[in-house]
C-alpha cells in the first residue's frame, strides 16, 4: 500500500495526538488511555473521514470530542461535582457521542474557552494542539523551552478550572 494510506497517515501524526491528549488531561496514563480510545475511533470512521478534510484536524476534533464527553458523562453520573485534579482520571466509553449536536456546541464553547486566555499562554497551548512540538513552539516564539512548558501547563491548569467550573446541562 502507498505512504498516502488511512492507517499511514493515523501513524504518522501519533506523537501529535499524544502531546494533545496529555495537554487535555496532565496524566500520561490517562493521556495514553485518550489516545488508544481516539485511535479506535478514527479506524471505527475510516469511512466518514473525506478525504479532501484536514486529517489530522478531524483527528484531533475527534480527540476532543472523546475527552469533553468524557467529562460530561463524570458530570452527569455524580451528585457532586468533583472539582479535584482526578476529576480527568475517569474510565472512558467507546461511545463518544460525535454526532450529537450537544458535541459540537461544547466543543466549540472549549475553542472559546481557550480564545479568551491571555495571548501568552493562549499562543503557545494553541500550538501544542494543533500539533506543534515544544521545541518548534520556542523556536516560533523565540522563548526557552522551559518558558513554554510553563506557559502550556498554566494554560491546561486554566482550562481544567474552567472544566471544572462548567456546567452541563
Amino acid at each position: 500500500m502507498g505512504s498516502n494510506t488511512f492507517e499511514t497517515k493515523l501513524l504518522s501524526i501519533q506523537s501529535n495526538l499524544l502531546n494533545f491528549a496529555y495537554a487535555l488531561t496532565s496524566n500520561r496514563e490517562d493521556a495514553n488511555d485518550l489516545l488508544q480510545d481516539t485511535v479506535l475511533k478514527v479506524l471505527d470512521s475510516e469511512d466518514k473521514y473525506i478525504s479532501n478534510v484536514n486529517f489530522k484536524g478531524w483527528a484531533f476534533t475527534i480527540m476532543r470530542n472523546l475527552f469533553i464527553n468524557k467529562y460530561r458523562r463524570q458530570s452527569r453520573s455524580v451528585v457532586v461535582i468533583d472539582r479535584s485534579e482526578d476529576l480527568y482520571q475517569l474510565n472512558m466509553s467507546q461511545d463518544s457521542g460525535l454526532d450529537t449536536p450537544e458535541g459540537a456546541i461544547n466543543a466549540k464553547e472549549i475553542t472559546a474557552m481557550i480564545r479568551s486566555f491571555p495571548e501568552d499562554l493562549r499562543r503557545p497551548f494553541s500550538m501544542l494542539i494543533s500539533g506543534y512540538h515544544y521545541n518548534e513552539i520556542a523556536e516560533e516564539l523565540n522563548l526557552p523551552v522551559g518558558t513554554i512548558k510553563s506557559r502550556i501547563f498554566q494554560a491546561r491548569k486554566k482550562l481544567q478550572k474552567r472544566l471544572g467550573d462548567y456546567r452541563f446541562d
